[in-house]
């Protein structure tokens, strides 16, 4: 009989290290969220103000410039984004990147939704595509941080100032964690869930002046739903991104992110970002000192410092089930096996709202979980 391991002595204090939604800010609790918008219609004078404060937090964290708007828009990530698509391409020909389940999803929706016939780059999990080789008359659409893969874009140097199409960025698992140039964004998008720990459902979406012409000289060929739909006679809808959201958006989700973007605050962009940084430094550490394990994402200038994948040596989906329900059960981490259509491995979240301790914790739980699986 082989021989197993102990069990650690020392537990991560939190163990949520899922990629989505995310660890809550330490500190976090229901009870600490203010009430004061909770019952109280959206379209009220104090749920018009909470909602403005919330975009007001934002751009103040993301050092945002006053040419770009911020918007809260339904359905997560996904939904900010495919607003993006559906109301601003179709107008010159598109380049699509894809190096992981998200990227590839806006493939698809671009392929056999809208019909546009885009040029796709793609590239392995684990790779990230030539960037070099882009095609800038195009409008683009990128990952920024691919969740799934564990890869991101190491910079904004790829896009060129003098760009003729529109930048596109799923940025949902880079805002908050990565200095971002937003003079070479033409639209972003993001949720509340990821580097923020926050709630899911809600989505920003983010648009810089040229987005902003696109939308008002530009009228795509197919219908738009209602949920879509950011320009009123020709001229953008401005009370979207001054808190007046399209449809009803939840304001005990609006009340949890305002915590989290004080709490963020509290820190600065930089203190967020040394908290990424420093956590996904930990977890490499880890790495280092295993010949078991590997990350997904062999290139450290494009490796992901938030949603970070981890090869297993042997491993196929069921080990990778077994080790994460282990873990599970310990009450030692949750949610780290790698997503349903990635390459069998673990995935571990190491933004912000993650402390290094837990994180440094983990170690010796993997090795137990490992070795248990194996042997079960």
């Amino acid at each position: 009989m082989t021989d197993l391991p102990p069990k650690p002595a020392t537990t991560p204090a939190r163990p949520y290290f899922s990629s989505g939604p995310c660890a809550k800010p330490p500190g976090w609790s229901a009870g600490r969220l203010n009430p004061v918008s909770l019952g109280r219609s959206h379209r009220s004078k104090i749920g018009k103000q909470r909602l403005q404060y919330c975009i007001d937090l934002m751009r103040e964290l993301l050092n945002l410039p006053d040419t770009h708007r911020i918007g809260i828009v339904p359905g997560s990530d996904t939904g900010a984004f495919e607003m993006a698509m559906w109301t601003m391409l179709g107008a010159r020909p598109v380049t699509a990147l894809a190096w992981e389940s998200f990227g590839e999803g806006w493939v698809t929706d671009a392929v056999k939704q809208l019909r546009i016939d885009p040029t796709v780059v793609r590239a392995d999990y684990g790779q990230l595509p030539d960037l070099a080789a882009i095609d800038w008359s195009h409008d683009v659409l990128f990952t920024w941080n691919g969740t799934t893969s564990g890869v991101r874009v190491p910079n904004a140097d790829f896009i060129p100032g003098t760009r003729e199409g529109l930048s596109f960025a799923d940025a949902t698992s880079g805002v908050f964690a990565y200095d971002i140039d937003w003079a070479k964004i033409d639209v972003a998008t993001f949720s509340w869930q990821k580097v923020l720990g926050g709630e899911g459902a809600h989505g920003v979406l983010i648009l810089g002046p040229r987005a902003v012409e696109r939308l008002e000289s530009y009228t795509p060929a197919w219908p738009l739903p209602k949920v879509f739909r950011l320009v009123s006679k020709g001229k953008l809808a401005e009370g979207v991104f001054k808190g007046e959201t399209i449809n009803t958006p939840s304001m005990l989700a609006v009340e949890d992110a305002i915590f989290s973007l004080e709490w963020a605050r509290s820190l600065g962009k930089d203190g967020l970002i040394a908290r990424s940084d420093a956590n996904a430094a930990a977890l490499d550490a880890i790495v280092e000192a295993r010949d078991w394990l590997g990350h997904l994402a062999a290139d450290p200038a494009t490796r992901s410092k938030t949603s970070v994948c981890l090869t297993v040596e042997g491993a196929d989906e069921a080990l990778i089930k077994k080790m994460a329900a282990l873990l599970e059960a310990e009450g030692a981490a949750y949610d780290v096996a790698g997503y349903r259509d990635a390459p069998a491995g673990l995935r571990i979240w190491c933004g912000a709202t993650v402390d290094t301790a837990d994180i440094e914790a983990l170690g010796p739980w993997l090795d137990w979980a490992y070795a248990t699986a194996k042997a079960a």
